[in-house]
């Protein structure tokens, strides 16, 4: 290790947990060895070992094991738990946009069932507008149909009597009766040219 060397330092402590490693290992197979060599019950496929001594050799496995695995440990763990969490938080925004998701669609369907109610309204509305001013045309046209049929029978009707009077009266007054009418009728168009 060098001058403050990095990888001297990461070498150091792979070198470290290599030799934690391999006393581990070393204490895993005395283990094995104890159990292994142990005399056999008589009559029994189990054997007999001395329970004191493996527990002691198994605590000191797990006391050697190099401080790296039990950090990996805690983190596979910490992993675990926050995949758990990332995963829950993934769910519950995934439900958030479902829901919102189904809201505007519902809104949507609102929006379009109200722009078709204004649509059929609109219509209706410009229909009845139409009828009714067909309705209004036609009670015009009746009304001036009846006006035009007063009016000829009255025109009739003043026609008839200026010739009883022409024939009622005698030739010189009749002429007289004529220029009357002239002065009379230019009077009348006057009137309504001022």
């Amino acid at each position: 290790m060098k001058g403050g060397d990095p990888m001297g330092i990461a070498e150091h402590d792979y070198g470290q947990a290599a030799s934690a490693a391999a006393d581990v290992e070393t204490l895993l197979r005395r283990v094995a060895d104890l159990i292994g060599n142990a005399r056999p019950m008589p009559l029994s496929a189990s054997v007999m070992v001395n329970r004191d001594e493996v527990l002691e050799l198994v605590d000191e496995a797990l006391n050697r094991l190099p401080e790296e695995l039990r950090a990996a440990r805690w983190l596979l763990r910490e992993r675990e738990e926050f995949l758990a969490k990332v995963q829950r938080e993934g769910d519950e925004i995934l439900d958030a946009a479902r829901v919102r998701a189904e809201r505007m669609v519902q809104r949507t369907e609102v929006v379009r069932s109200a722009q078709q109610s204004a649509r059929r309204t609109v219509d209706e509305a410009e229909a009845e507008a139409r009828r009714l001013r067909h309705e209004a045309e036609d009670f015009c046209d009746q009304k001036l149909a009846q006006f035009e049929i007063v009016l000829d029978r009255t025109t009739k009707t003043v026609q008839a009597g200026r010739a009883r009077l022409q024939a009622a009266l005698p030739p010189d007054e009749t002429a007289a009766a004529a220029m009357a009418d002239g002065v009379a009728e230019a009077e009348f168009y006057d009137q309504d040219s001022s």
